[in-house]
């Protein structure tokens, strides 16, 4: 039997999936990929939980809730109080992270989003939850703040750093995760060789679209992760299947 997928980071209360994903949740079961689906503030959180929390659901999504860097404006409170009503319909946290891209001093954003992420790690290690991590152009400030705290699991979700940051995030017990990028991205294709594979995970990061190598399309797991999987092989000179089999052991121990 071949390995099972997993897409460890997919936007799939995204708008753009919403007159479809009952057809790709069948997808999913029928073609033994499993999809770990992060939201960004607390309405794609609370969308997440009508659509994830039934039971039947549990063994396809595995469901993750955050405040994405670019939310770092909402109240906590009230994603804080909905999580604790719902932690048994909740599977990690996430996405949650910094990124001075989104910055506003008007707003005073910086402040926010390093209170919000705060906030947010305080949540996932009193409810002994795995996070998803956005990081970009913020990652030596992320990893002094992870060390801070006795986590669970984390994951930096499309890693971006380099090599020295990378040996850094791997020190730390850290997972990383590679996506579509892959295929086409020599930078991307380095670090991996320089990754431990034991903490190797795969992702699409949909709806997020590749022109440089699906078309433009909207981004789904079951026509996106084999294409990584066989990059991913190529770059470390293994089987195909050989690498399925080591990104299910990962991902098994990372979600489950």
């Amino acid at each position: 039997m071949n390995p099972v997928l997993y897409d460890s980071h997919i936007h799939l209360t995204n708008t753009e999936y919403d007159n479809f994903l009952p057809s790709i949740l069948v997808t999913l079961k029928g073609m033994r990929i499993k999809a770990c689906s992060v939201a960004v503030n607390t309405s794609t959180s609370l969308k997440a939980l009508r659509l994830f929390g039934e039971k039947d659901v549990h063994n396809i999504v595995y469901n993750f809730l955050g405040i994405h860097p670019q939310y770092a404006d909402e109240n906590t409170s009230q994603f804080e109080e909905m999580v604790s009503s719902n932690i048994h319909n909740i599977n990690g946290i996430g996405e949650i992270g910094l990124d001075p891209t989104y910055y506003n001093q008007d707003k005073n954003t910086k402040v926010l989003q390093d209170q919000v992420f705060t906030k947010m790690l305080t949540i996932a290690e009193t409810y002994d939850k795995p996070i998803s991590v956005h990081s970009r152009q913020s990652l030596d400030e992320i990893l002094n703040l992870l060390s801070t705290y006795n986590l669970k699991k984390a994951c930096l979700h499309w890693f971006d750093g380099s090599p020295q940051q990378l040996e850094k995030s791997l020190d730390m017990g850290l997972y990383v995760s590679f996506g579509p990028s892959l295929i086409y991205s020599k930078k991307k294709q380095g670090l991996l060789k320089l990754t431990d594979q034991g903490k190797l995970l795969i992702e699409t990061d949909g709806p997020v679209r590749y022109p440089s190598c699906f078309k433009n399309v909207i981004t789904l797991p079951t026509s996106v992760l084999m294409s990584v999987v066989r990059s991913m092989s190529e770059v470390l000179c293994l089987s195909p299947k050989n690498v399925a089999e080591k990104l299910e052991r990962n991902s098994i121990l990372f979600f489950d």
